[in-house]
């Protein structure tokens, strides 16, 4: 076996490791929520404990419908995989989606995160092939509803949530090789993007870093 293969080997292995913990944090954190929806379910009492009893089943109910519905095609996403090049290049890329959702891109990635000012392009698309969540609107997007979009980067460590100029529609989210255009940071597609497309498994470099790159998030 070449020096070569091997290297590459080791950071597939890396990377698939990196995927699992991942998501076995993830899974923990379900399981710990779970266990408090129970135990709150059981105890049954009046006041501040039933209301927040009340706010933790339905929040679990939600996140189960957005998981059923993450098994199956989102309306609306355009899949634009065709194509889709991934060399490291060190120009500005013309690519064909405004904002992109694949390409040729930076060797260096952006670090995930919200961001309050535009991000270089070819840096975000990096972020996307290593299973990032792109989220970008409209600057002149209401503040509520951009306070909106920026917990979707509080819940998960490979989302991106920044402006861009010129978008088609107020918010558009991408993830490598797939785009979705809404008209407000509440419709309940969103969530439903970034569940069944965050660290999509079908990508060669899923798991690799979303941190130590470029770029510093608010």
């Amino acid at each position: 076996m070449s020096a070569g293969k091997s290297t590459g080997k080791a950071a597939a292995a890396e990377r698939q490791a990196a995927l699992a913990a991942i998501r076995s944090t993830q899974k923990k954190q379900e399981r710990r929520r779970t266990l408090l929806i129970s135990s709150i379910a059981g105890i049954v009492v009046v006041g501040l404990v039933g209301a927040t009893g009340f706010v933790l089943v339905n929040e679990n109910r939600k996140s189960s419908a957005v998981e059923a519905k993450a098994a199956e095609p989102v309306d609306g996403v355009a899949d634009v995989r065709e194509g889709l090049t991934a060399n490291h290049v060190t120009t500005v890329v013309d690519y064909p989606q405004d904002p992109p959702a694949g390409g040729d891109h930076a060797a260096a990635w952006l670090n995930c995160g919200v961001y309050t000012d535009p991000v270089p392009n070819e840096n975000a698309v990096h972020s996307l092939e290593h299973g990032a969540v792109w989220l970008t609107y409209d600057p002149a997007l209401p503040a509520d509803q951009v306070a909106t979009l920026q917990q979707f980067a509080e819940q998960n460590s490979y989302v991106i949530v920044s402006p861009y100029e010129g978008l088609s529609s107020p918010v558009v989210a991408s993830s490598w090789g797939y785009q979705l255009e809404v008209d407000s940071a509440d419709d309940e597609r969103l969530p439903v993007f970034v569940r069944k497309y965050l660290l999509n498994p079908e990508l060669p470099e899923v798991g690799a870093l979303c941190s130590n790159g470029v770029g510093t998030p608010a």
